[in-house]
């Protein structure tokens, strides 16, 4: 849309703001942010914009949804200064987290699917009272030991997830041994799954944060759904943000 201007037809902040459902403050800001090229001047000291300007206002709103706000504006104003390597390593930049955010969800649901096709009641698990150090008297759970050994770690990683947010066992008010219940033994397998997949604790987080939040390993399905619809969407956005930009390049050329 309007890049039928002529290359030297005047246009006001109005004309770009109008354009682009704006207000004019918020282009006169983009200006000054260096999104958009310096304009000149009237003698009445009005700014006066050209097609170029136009340009770089529709190339940054188009890459506003797959590159986020502060990654557009980064770029546009690289541009602007000449920089345009600089621009195209902040694109790519973008490009590679949005394929990191992939191979992260498909990590995710093939640790889902192997949880799924092995699951079976953890030794230890118990819902009375049970001899031995496996079980908590009184209360479902297992304790750190046999949770460690049945997912072939030590107990010291156990803690360390728990220090990540990664597992949350509740402490037995008696003993202050760590009690971990089934949705803590899910939380543990998860982030079991996606260590061993080269995930760090930072990565695991939030995954596990949306397990929890969906209610267990079932209705995340329809998160992963949404989280895969996102991505998708994303990288549809920034096919779109490269045109724009590829005609801004042309047009300042």
């Amino acid at each position: 849309m309007g890049r039928n201007l002529q290359s030297g037809k005047r246009l006001r902040p109005i004309d770009l703001a109008r354009r682009h459902g704006l207000s004019t403050q918020a282009v006169r800001n983009y200006e000054e942010a260096g999104i958009l090229p310096a304009a000149d001047r009237t003698p009445h000291g009005y700014r006066a914009y050209t097609a170029l300007h136009a340009g770089a206002l529709r190339a940054f709103l188009a890459l506003v949804p797959g590159h986020g706000h502060q990654v557009a504006a980064s770029i546009m104003r690289a541009v602007n200064r000449g920089a345009v390597d600089e621009a195209f390593r902040l694109v790519d930049e973008s490009h590679a987290q949005l394929l990191d955010d992939r191979r992260t969800l498909q990590a995710v649901e093939g640790a889902l699917r192997e949880l799924e096709s092995t699951a079976a009641p953890e030794p230890g698990a118990v819902s009375g009272v049970v001899s031995g150090a496996a079980a908590v008297s009184g209360a479902g759970g297992t304790f750190i030991g046999p949770l460690a050994g049945r997912l072939g770690v030590r107990p010291a990683t156990l803690r360390k997830w728990e220090r990540a947010g990664l597992v949350r066992p509740r402490r037995d008010p008696r003993t202050g041994y760590r009690v971990y219940d089934e949705a803590d033994v899910r939380d543990a397998r998860l982030a079991h799954q996606l260590r061993r997949g080269g995930y760090p604790p930072a990565q695991i987080a939030p995954v596990i944060a949306r397990v929890r939040s969906a209610g267990g390993l079932g209705p995340l399905e329809a998160a992963l759904g949404d989280w895969r619809g996102r991505l998708s969407a994303r990288g549809r956005a920034m096919l779109t943000g490269a045109s724009e930009l590829e005609a801004y390049l042309r047009e300042r050329e």
